[in-house]
Parts: structure tokens; C-alpha cells; sequence
């Protein structure tokens, strides 16, 4: 009869045996209730009110990607967070954007950075930013359960691919299809502004400034249209996140940085309340 860990103080013997390089997969094996899309919920008896992040958005430059995001989390009509952060480093050269069910979308980035960390110990390597890509698809898949019972969970992947020597950005679906992006993406509820106003704006030959004052005036004029997306708040202090992978790696913009663009927009916006216009031909 095999031990009882709890009295001896030492492991089983499966748990100190390599294996899979994918932690999932070592979850799933011997503690499948702890990954997020396992658990049961209660059957509904309503909408489930719960906290949503908003608004992602990501635009490629020739240096490298920007990944920003804004601040605001909604539960229904109410604000429930002002300040929350939706744009977390997956590991050293890339980083994901969340949207959708706030609560469930952090465990999920928690759970895929363990999950990149995982796989470089044990294979001594990187995982390519393809197969980062891949394996943030499966987890998202296997949320499908509590997505169809309104926990959805679709975040906005981007990162410095080595190998190719560019950057680039992946979408998702709630089903975890996965599509490269060209140029530039947005997900979450602002999404459609973001993207309409980055459509106009985005040029292949922007420069990191350029590209990270873009994002902001993307952020803006989807706050604009959509109540559930935050603009930057002057009076709190309070500013997108905004991020950049290169590859020198991934770097976050400090609240002065990322205050002085946004200021800078909100200057301009008081001669331009609709933003920058774009040339008709």
C-alpha cells in the first residue's frame, strides 16, 4: 500500500517522476478540481452577475508589439473596479490581455504562466510564441463549460517571436479558436471602436512612440462609444496599462510614461473631441 504523504511528509512517487512537459496535463491527471473549466457550478437561476474586464487592444510595429489595456471592470451596469489590470507578462517575451469574467480570466493568466515556466524547466528551453499561442488555445477550450453559462474568458495574445525576428498578436474566440492578427486587434466590449479607430490610424512603419500613442487613442475613443470601457482618469490618477514586448523583452510603461501620452491626448482632444482625422484618400 502506497503511503499516505500527509503522514510520511514526502511526495508520491508520481509526482517526482518526469513526465509531461505541460503542467495542465499533470493537473489534469491527479487534481483535475483545480483547474478553472472543471468545476461545477449551482444550476442558474438568473444571470450570473459577476465582474467583466473590458477593452484589449494590441498593435505590431517593426520593433516589436504593444499590448495595452484599460482599467475599468463593469457588473452589469455598475463599475465594480476602477483600477483593475487586465494586461499581465506571460513570461519574459510575451504577454496576454484579458477580457470577459475578471475573476476567472487572472486564474487563467496565473495558471498559463505556471504553465510557460513549467515547460522551460523541465525541457531547459522556451516554448515558441506558436506553441504559447497553442497552449493558451487549449486552456481557453477548456473553460467552454462555464463560458456557455455566461463565464467567458477571451483574452488577446502578443508577443516577440524569436525564431521570426517580429512581433505578433493572437485573438481567441470562447471556443479557443485561435487567428493571427495582422497589423493590430482588439477584444472585449469597446472592441469594435478600438479596432475602427486603430484602422485608420495604424501605418506598418510606426515607431514604439508611435504605436503606444496609438493604443491609447484607440482605448479613448472606445471608452467614447462604450460605458464599460474606462478613459484615462485625470482625477484619480488613473491610466490604460500599457505594455511592450521587443526583443529585449517585455517592458510595462510606468504611470509617468503612460500619463504624459495620455495627457498629451487629452490636450489635443479639447481642440479634437473625435480624435485624429484621417485622410479620405
Amino acid at each position: 500500500m502506497e503511503a499516505n504523504p500527509r503522514n510520511t511528509g514526502r511526495l508520491p512517487a508520481a509526482f517526482l517522476t518526469p513526465g509531461s512537459s505541460s503542467f495542465m496535463d499533470f493537473l489534469s491527471h491527479h487534481s483535475p478540481d483545480m483547474l478553472p473549466g472543471k468545476r461545477s457550478l449551482p444550476p442558474l437561476q438568473g444571470a450570473i452577475e459577476a465582474p467583466h474586464g473590458t477593452t484589449i487592444v494590441a498593435v505590431s510595429f517593426p520593433g516589436g508589439v504593444v499590448l495595452a489595456g484599460d482599467r475599468r471592470a463593469t457588473m452589469g451596469n455598475m463599475i465594480a473596479q476602477r483600477d483593475i489590470e487586465k494586461v499581465f507578462p506571460a513570461d519574459e517575451y510575451s504577454a496576454v490581455g484579458i477580457a470577459g469574467t475578471a475573476g476567472l480570466a487572472v486564474e487563467m493568466v496565473k495558471l498559463f504562466q505556471l504553465e510557460l515556466e513549467h515547460f522551460e524547466k523541465v525541457e531547459g528551453a522556451q516554448l515558441s510564441l506558436e506553441g504559447k499561442a497553442n497552449r493558451l488555445s487549449t486552456m481557453i477550450r477548456s473553460n467552454l463549460a462555464m463560458a456557455m453559462q455566461g463565464l467567458a474568458v477571451v483574452p488577446l495574445f502578443a508577443g516577440w517571436d524569436v525564431d521570426r525576428e517580429k512581433g505578433r498578436i493572437f485573438s481567441y474566440d470562447v471556443t479557443g479558436g485561435r487567428s493571427e492578427e495582422v497589423g493590430y486587434a482588439s477584444t472585449g466590449s469597446g472592441s469594435i471602436f478600438a479596432r475602427g479607430a486603430m484602422k485608420k490610424l495604424y501605418r506598418e512603419d510606426l515607431t514604439e512612440e508611435q504605436a503606444t500613442t496609438l493604443v491609447i487613442q484607440a482605448l479613448y475613443d472606445a471608452a467614447d462609444d462604450d460605458s464599460a470601457t474606462g478613459g484615462p482618469d485625470v482625477a484619480r490618477r488613473i491610466y490604460p496599462i500599457v505594455t511592450v514586448i521587443t526583443e529585449e523583452g517585455f517592458r510595462k510603461l510606468n504611470d509617468t510614461e503612460s500619463s504624459e501620452i495620455a495627457r498629451s491626448i487629452l490636450e489635443r482632444r479639447l481642440e479634437q473631441p473625435d480624435g485624429p482625422r484621417a485622410a479620405l484618400l
